[in-house]
Order: structure tokens, then sequence, then C-alpha cells
């Protein structure tokens, strides 16, 4: 399938803001973004690039009732000589269509999806910020787009391709944030959603995400539906705990989202030389671990923020610091590593990047 390109006019192109970093989080677009439609029978069709707009949708569109949709995040990177970087976007396709088969939706073919989030990068590429610590958004979404109040699976759909330029997804840049950890909410349950990219996740997540605002606190730490006693997700990131040169983090059992950075932290913790378990961690040996003084670092990973050092965490009522509160050894290695990979400082020995000219 062919990709129609429709170009703003150099009039109508947006300015470029002077310091990305001072930017709230995924607040700005570029000119542009892909689009093609679905219809059963049909399959995908009128796949095109043209001037970003808004979208026209009936008020009875099924993505309004039924919550049929799916998104996905990743990064393109301005390396120091001037071509670009996207970071395992394969992993990210193949994500999102599994996301797509559980969420009853049209897979879109690994190729073309890939061919066409380049071309669109290579469109835009002079929003892609050179600071480091920044980088250009990409987030592909796929909505149900036909009209009916029955309760199915869609026969039509949108799949778009939106890019934002970006700083770091804490105002707090890399430094430790704060968790509060809910015993009343749950995020996911197992043989629900939680291991897919669907809105309906992130929406469940609000209110208690609220309550940690109010407390103080910068994200949730999610336990298990089942025993409210064992350690999931953090906000929408995985997390890590290190116990000395010991990493450990959920297992995937179903309600944990597939991290990409996930996967890359384990496959480049062990090859600095860690030791990883995919095992689960009670909230009472959590907090154990902090007072003993064994759990020494905690980190969240994710696109969005990458590596995410935790400094506190709240638990029915308790403060527990983690080591001096600061930015763990491990945790400023990993984030260090990865950065220099995906800024192209670093040889790419795991074949991990996709590069543009």
């Amino acid at each position: 399938m062919d990709i129609a390109v429709t170009t703003c006019k150099p009039q109508e192109r947006k300015a470029l803001f002077k310091n990305i970093l001072e930017v709230p989080f995924g607040s700005i677009f570029t000119d542009h973004f892909f689009i093609m439609t679905y219809q059963k029978g049909s399959g995908w069709h009128s796949a095109r690039i043209e001037p970003l707009r808004d979208i026209c949708l009936h008020p009875g569109a099924l993505v309004f009732h039924y919550g049929q949709e799916i998104f996905e995040g990743l990064k393109a990177f301005h390396r120091d000589d001037g071509k670009i970087i996207l970071f395992r976007p394969e992993k990210n396709v193949a994500r999102f269509n599994r996301s797509a088969r559980r969420m009853c939706m049209p897979e879109v073919d690994n190729e073309f999806f890939m061919e066409a989030m380049l071309q669109l990068v290579t469109l835009e590429r002079r929003w892609i910020p050179k600071q480091r610590g920044s980088s250009l958004y990409i987030r592909p979404t796929m909505i149900a787009t036909e009209v009916g109040l029955g309760v199915r699976s869609a026969t039509d759909y949108l799949f778009y391709i939106l890019l934002a330029p970006v700083g770091p997804y804490y105002k707090e840049g890399f430094k430790p944030i704060g968790l509060y950890v809910t015993t009343e909410y749950i995020r996911a349950a197992v043989g629900g959603v939680g291991e897919a990219k669907t809105g309906g996740n992130y929406a469940a997540s609000l209110l208690a995400g609220e309550e940690a605002h109010k407390a103080g606190y910068s994200q949730v730490l999610w336990l298990d539906a089942v025993n409210h006693e064992y350690v999931e997700e953090v906000g929408a990131m995985n997390i890590f705990f290190a116990f000395g040169k010991t990493l450990v983090t959920a297992p995937l059992n179903g309600s944990i989202l597939h991290g990409v950075t996930r996967e890359s932290v384990i496959e480049l913790a062990r090859h600095l030389g860690y030791t990883v378990r995919e095992d689960r961690l009670s909230i009472h040996d959590l907090t154990a671990g902090i007072e003993k003084g064994t759990l020494t670092e905690i980190f969240g990973t994710g696109t969005a923020a990458s590596i995410s050092p935790v400094g506190k965490i709240s638990f029915k009522g308790k403060e527990y610091s983690i080591g001096n509160g600061g930015v763990g050894p491990i945790s400023q290695k990993l984030y260090d590593y990865l950065l220099d990979l995906q800024y192209g400082r670093r040889a790419d020995t795991f074949n991990w990047l996709t590069v543009i000219d």
C-alpha cells in the first residue's frame, strides 16, 4: 500500500519551541500526522500523511461507549552526527498488535507500520530536539469508529500516528520521586486487559493517582488484585528493586504490561554483571528490606521516563526512605547507558537501534 503525502505550506508550519525542557510533556505536536482507515471486508486503506487536524466522529462511535482503543509510545532521538535514532521500534509494533488482538481489533502489518513511522519521522525531523533528555515522542493509536450502541467489536477503525517533541516526563527530571502504595484500588487483574496498552487501564488508575498527588507523591505503587500483597507496577511503569547487585521485578503474569524499557533493562543489567530475578515481591518484604538496608534502590522503567529513581514510599501512613533518598548507583548507571545508546554516544552492541540518515 502506498502512502499519499500532503504537506503544510511553509507559512502554515508552526514555530519550534526554543527550550523543549520547559514544555509540559506531550503538550505540543508536529505539523503532520499519519492516518489510515479500516473497514471489515476491505482491510486497511487510504494511508496518508497530511497536516495535523481534528478528527470528526459520530457521538455513537463505539470507541466512546465500549473502549475499543489502543496506543503505543516510543521515541526518536537526534544523534550528534545529525542522524535520527529510534529505540527498538519493532518491539512497540509487536506490542501494539498484541494489544489489538486482546481488544478484538485488526492488526497492522509490521513492515508497513514501520514504514509509516519512518516516513513521518523523516518528514518531521526538524521537530526532534537536541538537548540531552529530550526526544520526539511517537504515539501510534487505533480507535473504533463504527456507529452503534450494541456491545460488540466494531467493523470500522482509524489508525493514526502523532508526533510530539518532549522533554522529561516528570517535572523533577532525573531525580527521585515518591510513591504512594494503595491497598484500596487495583490497576488490573490477571485475565483482564492489564497487559494491553489500552486507555481503560489508565482511566482506572486516575483516582488513586489523584489521591497520591494530594498526599504529596508522584505516582501510585500498585499491588496485585487478589491479595493486595505483591508489587506489580508503578503508575504506568514497570518497577525494579535492587538488593545489592540483584534486581527483582514482577513477572509478566497477564496483568503487567510487557515493557520495552523493562526488557531492555533486564538484558542490559545482566550484560553489566547484575543478577535479575523476575519474581513476586511482597510489600511487607519490600518495607522490611528498606528498614534493614538490604533493599538499596528502587526505580521505575518506561518509554516516557526511561529510568525513574524512587526516593521514598508511603505505605499505610508510614514513609520509608530508600538509601539516602538520592539517585542510586545502579539507577544512574542504567540511565546513563540507555541515554548514551539512544543518542548514539555508545556502540549499539545489542542491535537495538533503527537509524534514519
